[in-house]
């Protein structure tokens, strides 16, 4: 194989944890259930802690788990100083986190800065509150367009489905004013010129710091701002609900974010030990991505445009190429992500055969369901390449087992905000949040001891139970710890990547003498000889890399 190029992965000082760790984020709902409810919960995650030692991850990412009447399954926040009764106690978080720590596990937790819940006690006082003041001026209130106001301030259309726009009966029983929800209409947005809004945030980030947290992953992060006048916006057909399209949106990725990210880096400067802010920004380019991570704003974003390149050699080639240059000539690492909580499972995107846009979900009736034996093996091809690139690598519970996205959840168990506002039209995003499996015989395999799950669990997953994985040397499970392991021994978070010509199908290149390839094609990739594999995604026999394959090895 023909050497192409060299790419530097950045030429920034430093050595921040952030820089090269496998984060695991953690759906705490669907994790491990302590109290036996169904949901999960901050002591089951403390019980499960040593088995992500084992995984060899080097931090956790926990999705909300504060004050929150769940309509959004926590995205809805009432109190960002407390946590939900659901998850347990501030005491338990704790414990969760003194336990991660003593195991050498840095903990980042989940802020929803873009929007509360409408209980939260801001946004009582502003119902209760005239118009024009202060404590309506926390949100985004305004007067409606017709004769009587009867008519929505502009044409936005919520990320969920219908309008962006909810309408307030007043303290005398009229109707009044409307207040913006880019999201649901129980996630009011904050309005971020307000100055109340600012110091607010800056104390809610201290008081998670001074608990001793390593960090915070922000949702929406790209939204909180929108552009001055708030005009009417029509989105071309097909349009990506969250951002990530070509098309300029008026209340997404507006310039005025990057002020809030450098006063919260000011803030996180103040503690010690590298603390950590990443944001969920779906932004059109890698380009303009790259701007979120510049040296004083944040210090890692989500690479969506990763996550979401079909199974195409030509397309991977590219995306991590404009990665490494983008995120590299502002002085970060890359980030490398192929599944979360708002996303089809890898092991099933992977192998759809129909277009399935981000929120969309795949149920019963869905058109292009991907065969889970193709899904699997790409997912662990995937991953198998995703671990050897250098920079941070999230991991999303349960990749490492393998597991697909549940698509055969009946109607009457949904709850993601996104059926019910398109009236069953798109299943939005529960089959990816569909508790773990943890032991094949037990009740719920494992997520409690009573049987209880919040979303009914596939009786299919029993053979991706952990425990049942964890005897099979062949498993998904073995196979990210053995990647997980090899790369931090041979440091691969750090340093460049040479590429390789493996043809058109592959995706190849070496770091240092080990090289990497990665087969999306349809036919077998002859490595020729002198080759001793360290890692095989799936195994094979030969020196030939099959389709839906990859593999570590070096050469004599």
């Amino acid at each position: 194989m023909a050497q192409l190029e060299q790419l530097e992965q950045s030429a920034a000082p430093g050595s921040e944890w952030w820089r090269t760790a496998v984060i695991y984020q953690i759906y705490p709902r669907s994790f491990a259930d302590a109290s036996g409810d169904g949901i999960g919960d901050l002591p089951g995650i403390t019980s499960r802690l040593d088995d992500l030692k084992s995984l060899g991850v080097d931090a956790i990412w926990l999705s909300p788990f504060m004050t929150s009447p769940q309509k959004d399954a926590g995205y809805d926040v009432a109190d960002y100083r407390d946590v939900d009764p659901l998850f347990g106690t501030l005491a338990d978080f704790d414990e969760m986190l003194a336990q991660a720590h003593s195991r050498g596990i840095r903990v980042i937790v989940d802020l929803v800065p873009n929007h509360s819940s409408d209980q939260h006690a801001w946004f009582q006082e502003a119902l209760k509150a005239a118009p024009g003041s202060p404590e309506r001026a926390r949100y985004v209130f305004r007067d409606g367009r017709g004769e009587n106001g009867e008519l929505p301030p502009n044409n936005w259309q919520s990320v969920f489905g219908g309008g962006m726009w909810e309408r307030v009966t007043e303290a005398d029983g009229t109707p009044g004013q409307w207040y913006l929800h880019i999201f649901d209409a129980t996630q009011p947005d904050f309005d971020w010129t307000n100055e109340e809004v600012k110091e607010e945030f800056r104390s809610i980030l201290r008081f998670w710091l001074d608990r001793g947290v390593d960090g915070f992953r922000v949702d929406v992060a790209h939204g909180m701002v929108k552009e001055a006048g708030l005009p009417d916006y029509a989105p071309v057909a097909d349009a990506d609900s969250m951002g990530g399209g070509e098309e300029y949106v008026p209340y997404w990725g507006q310039d005025g974010v990057h002020d809030i990210y450098r006063d919260w880096h000011q803030v996180l400067a103040e503690y010690d030990g590298d603390r950590a802010l990443c944001g969920e920004a779906w932004l059109p380019t890698l380009s303009r991505t790259a701007l979120w991570v510049r040296p004083d704003e944040m210090h890692q974003t989500f690479n969506f445009p990763y996550l979401m390149t079909p199974w195409d050699a030509q397309q991977l080639r590219e995306v991590i190429r404009e990665s490494l240059e983008e995120f590299g000539g502002v002085g970060a690492p890359s980030t490398w992500v192929l599944s979360n909580h708002d996303v089809v499972r890898h092991a099933s995107r992977l192998a759809l055969t129909a277009d399935n846009p981000q929120g969309e979900g795949i149920g019963p009736k869905s058109e292009g369901k991907p065969d889970q034996v193709v899904g699997l093996s790409r997912a662990r091809a995937a991953t198998t390449l995703m671990l050897a690139l250098p920079g941070s690598a999230y991991l999303y519970q349960g990749e490492e087992l393998g597991l697909p996205e549940a698509m055969e959840i009946p109607d009457e168990f949904r709850q993601d905000p996104t059926w019910f506002r398109t009236n069953g039209e798109r299943y939005g995003r529960d089959g990816c949040r569909v508790p773990l499996p943890w032991s094949a015989d037990a009740p719920a395999f494992g997520f409690n001891d009573t049987g209880a799950s919040w979303l009914p669990q596939p009786a299919e997953w029993a053979t991706f139970a952990r425990e049942v994985e964890e005897k099979d040397a062949d498993s998904t499970l073995n196979l990210y710890r053995r990647l997980i392991e090899l790369r931090r021994d041979r440091s691969l978070g750090t340093g460049s990547l040479v590429w390789e010509d493996a043809g058109a199908d592959a995706v190849a290149f070496h770091r240092g003498d080990l090289h990497i390839v990665a087969n999306l094609g349809e036919q077998p990739i002859e490595l020729g000889e002198g080759v001793t594999f360290v890692v095989q995604s799936e195994p094979f026999a030969g020196t030939a890399v099959p389709p839906n394959a990859a593999a570590w090895f070096t050469r004599a």
